[in-house]
């Protein structure tokens, strides 16, 4: 696995990811972070990749159903002080990573590929 400029993505940035998406995934589930206008329990964190100096993490979320996702996502990135202040009491970092938020679209993608192989065994 490799990032984008081609460099390995190292263990710790795999470890430190992984524990970013769990706590996102609690923080969302039990409605801690109090996002105006957002019921984030229906929100699933799918993965979170973080940067080589593990300063950004980009946290890839969908909506249950996917149903209004890029307003979803808007308010995350509008609200990300807030949720990062959550989770500064749930990871113990020396540094907590600043979050961006993204839609994730690997399921569209995924559809998209399964349609395309349907047709062509038709």
């Amino acid at each position: 696995m490799a990032d984008r400029i081609g460099r390995p993505i190292s263990q710790r940035q795999l470890r430190v990811g992984e524990v970013i998406k769990q706590s996102l995934s609690m923080i969302f589930i039990k409605n801690e972070a109090k996002v105006p206008n957002l019921e984030t329990n229906t929100i699933t964190v799918t993965e979170v990749q973080m940067s080589q100096d593990l300063k950004i993490a980009k946290a890839y979320v969908m909506p249950l159903g996917g149903k209004n996702a890029d307003e979803v996502v808007k308010l995350l990135k509008e609200y990300s002080f807030l949720i990062r202040k959550i989770l500064s009491k749930k990871v113990f970092m020396k540094f907590l990573p600043k979050l961006l938020f993204r839609k994730d679209e690997s399921f569209e993608y995924a559809e998209k590929i399964e349609n395309l192989i349907k047709q062509t065994n038709k």
